[in-house]
Protein backbone atom coordinates (compact mmCIF):
# COMPACT_ATOMS: atom_id res chain seq x y z
CA UNK A 1 0.00 0.00 0.00
CA UNK A 2 1.13 3.51 -0.74
CA UNK A 3 -0.57 7.14 -0.27
CA UNK A 4 -0.71 8.79 -3.32
CA UNK A 5 -1.49 12.93 -2.99
CA UNK A 6 -3.06 14.80 -5.87
CA UNK A 7 -1.45 17.88 -4.56
CA UNK A 8 -2.12 20.99 -6.51
CA UNK A 9 -4.65 21.46 -5.03
CA UNK A 10 -3.64 20.20 -1.31
CA UNK A 11 -3.39 22.23 1.57
CA UNK A 12 0.17 22.94 3.03
CA UNK A 13 -1.69 21.74 6.80
CA UNK A 14 -2.74 18.43 4.99
CA UNK A 15 0.97 18.23 3.23
CA UNK A 16 2.79 18.55 6.72
CA UNK A 17 0.19 15.89 7.94
CA UNK A 18 1.03 13.66 5.44
CA UNK A 19 4.79 14.06 6.03
CA UNK A 20 5.14 13.09 9.23
CA UNK A 21 2.42 10.26 8.87
CA UNK A 22 4.47 8.27 6.12
CA UNK A 23 8.07 8.80 7.81
CA UNK A 24 6.03 7.51 11.04
CA UNK A 25 4.50 4.33 10.18
CA UNK A 26 7.20 4.46 6.85
CA UNK A 27 5.38 3.79 4.02
CA UNK A 28 5.78 5.37 0.65
CA UNK A 29 3.96 8.91 0.09
CA UNK A 30 3.81 9.99 -3.64
CA UNK A 31 2.60 13.85 -4.01
CA UNK A 32 1.52 14.56 -7.77
CA UNK A 33 1.23 17.57 -9.15
CA UNK A 34 2.02 20.15 -12.44
CA UNK A 35 4.36 22.13 -10.47
CA UNK A 36 6.87 21.57 -8.14
CA UNK A 37 6.37 20.56 -4.38
CA UNK A 38 8.66 21.21 -1.73
CA UNK A 39 8.90 18.33 0.10
CA UNK A 40 11.38 17.34 2.89
CA UNK A 41 14.36 14.98 2.42
CA UNK A 42 13.20 11.29 3.36
CA UNK A 43 13.41 7.70 2.12
CA UNK A 44 9.34 7.30 1.83
CA UNK A 45 8.53 10.97 0.53
CA UNK A 46 9.16 11.64 -3.43
CA UNK A 47 7.60 14.38 -5.51
CA UNK A 48 5.99 13.98 -9.10
CA UNK A 49 5.89 16.70 -11.49
CA UNK A 50 3.59 16.27 -14.02
CA UNK A 51 2.66 18.24 -17.64
CA UNK A 52 0.43 20.57 -17.25
CA UNK A 53 -3.17 20.78 -18.29
CA UNK A 54 -6.59 20.00 -17.30
CA UNK A 55 -6.89 16.85 -15.05
CA UNK A 56 -3.35 15.66 -15.84
CA UNK A 57 -2.29 14.94 -12.49
CA UNK A 58 -5.66 13.09 -12.00
CA UNK A 59 -5.14 11.17 -14.71
CA UNK A 60 -1.97 10.06 -14.08
CA UNK A 61 -2.49 9.26 -10.25
CA UNK A 62 -5.72 7.20 -11.51
CA UNK A 63 -3.46 4.81 -13.75
CA UNK A 64 -1.27 4.42 -11.14
CA UNK A 65 -3.04 3.77 -8.29
CA UNK A 66 -3.42 -0.08 -7.20
CA UNK A 67 -5.91 -1.83 -4.72
CA UNK A 68 -5.83 -0.83 -1.36
CA UNK A 69 -3.76 2.44 -1.84
CA UNK A 70 -4.79 5.48 -0.47
CA UNK A 71 -5.57 8.73 -2.50
CA UNK A 72 -5.79 11.75 -0.96
CA UNK A 73 -7.88 14.41 -3.36
CA UNK A 74 -10.22 16.77 -3.33
CA UNK A 75 -11.50 15.78 -6.69
CA UNK A 76 -14.44 14.11 -7.08
CA UNK A 77 -13.94 12.29 -10.44
CA UNK A 78 -10.44 11.47 -9.30
CA UNK A 79 -12.08 9.57 -6.59
CA UNK A 80 -14.79 7.65 -8.07
CA UNK A 81 -11.41 6.44 -10.47
CA UNK A 82 -9.47 5.29 -7.53
CA UNK A 83 -12.60 3.34 -5.99
CA UNK A 84 -13.34 1.80 -9.04
CA UNK A 85 -10.03 0.45 -8.89
CA UNK A 86 -10.43 -0.87 -5.13
CA UNK A 87 -8.33 1.85 -3.72
CA UNK A 88 -9.24 4.51 -0.82
CA UNK A 89 -10.20 7.92 -0.94
CA UNK A 90 -9.87 10.91 1.16
CA UNK A 91 -10.31 14.38 1.14
CA UNK A 92 -8.43 16.66 2.89
CA UNK A 93 -11.66 17.82 5.21
CA UNK A 94 -11.08 14.04 6.41
CA UNK A 95 -14.42 12.54 4.38
CA UNK A 96 -13.82 9.18 3.07
CA UNK A 97 -15.57 8.53 -0.68
CA UNK A 98 -16.79 5.19 -1.02
CA UNK A 99 -19.08 3.15 -2.93
CA UNK A 100 -21.74 4.47 -1.38
CA UNK A 101 -21.29 7.91 -1.43
CA UNK A 102 -19.69 8.74 -4.50
CA UNK A 103 -22.48 8.62 -7.24
CA UNK A 104 -24.32 10.82 -4.82
CA UNK A 105 -20.82 13.60 -4.81
CA UNK A 106 -20.44 13.21 -8.60
CA UNK A 107 -24.41 13.95 -9.29
CA UNK A 108 -24.08 17.30 -7.02
CA UNK A 109 -20.77 18.12 -8.22
CA UNK A 110 -22.08 17.49 -11.96
CA UNK A 111 -25.48 20.00 -10.57
CA UNK A 112 -23.22 22.53 -9.38
CA UNK A 113 -21.13 22.80 -12.18
CA UNK A 114 -24.10 22.91 -14.77
CA UNK A 115 -25.66 26.09 -12.42
CA UNK A 116 -21.98 27.84 -12.66
CA UNK A 117 -21.56 27.37 -16.20
CA UNK A 118 -25.07 29.01 -16.02
CA UNK A 119 -24.12 31.74 -14.93
CA UNK A 120 -25.21 31.53 -11.57
CA UNK A 121 -23.52 32.56 -8.45
CA UNK A 122 -23.09 29.53 -6.02
CA UNK A 123 -19.85 30.74 -4.04
CA UNK A 124 -17.72 28.32 -3.10
CA UNK A 125 -16.15 25.75 -0.46
CA UNK A 126 -16.10 27.21 3.01
CA UNK A 127 -12.97 28.32 4.91
CA UNK A 128 -10.03 25.42 5.47
CA UNK A 129 -10.53 25.07 9.53
CA UNK A 130 -8.78 23.74 12.25
CA UNK A 131 -11.58 21.16 12.73
CA UNK A 132 -11.17 20.18 9.00
CA UNK A 133 -7.35 19.69 9.72
CA UNK A 134 -8.01 17.60 12.87
CA UNK A 135 -10.87 16.02 10.91
CA UNK A 136 -8.04 14.46 8.44
CA UNK A 137 -5.14 13.93 10.93
CA UNK A 138 -7.87 11.33 12.53
CA UNK A 139 -9.12 9.31 9.90
CA UNK A 140 -5.51 9.27 8.38
CA UNK A 141 -4.22 7.75 11.84
CA UNK A 142 -7.49 5.34 12.27
CA UNK A 143 -6.79 4.22 8.35
CA UNK A 144 -3.10 3.71 8.88
CA UNK A 145 -3.56 1.98 12.20
CA UNK A 146 -6.58 -0.20 11.08
CA UNK A 147 -5.53 -3.94 10.72
CA UNK A 148 -7.72 -4.67 7.82
CA UNK A 149 -7.54 -2.27 5.37
CA UNK A 150 -10.56 -3.97 3.56
CA UNK A 151 -12.74 -1.10 3.96
CA UNK A 152 -12.29 2.35 5.27
CA UNK A 153 -12.59 3.88 8.76
CA UNK A 154 -15.89 4.65 10.23
CA UNK A 155 -16.43 8.61 9.71
CA UNK A 156 -16.26 11.23 12.02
Amino acid sequence: MQIWVDADACPNVIKEILFRAATRVKISLTLVANQHVRIPPSPYIKAIRVGSGFDVADNWISQQVNVGDLVITADIPLAAAVIARKGFALNPRGEFYSEENIKERLTMRNFMEELRSSGVDIGGPSTFSQADRQAFANQLDRFLNSTALKSPPTSL
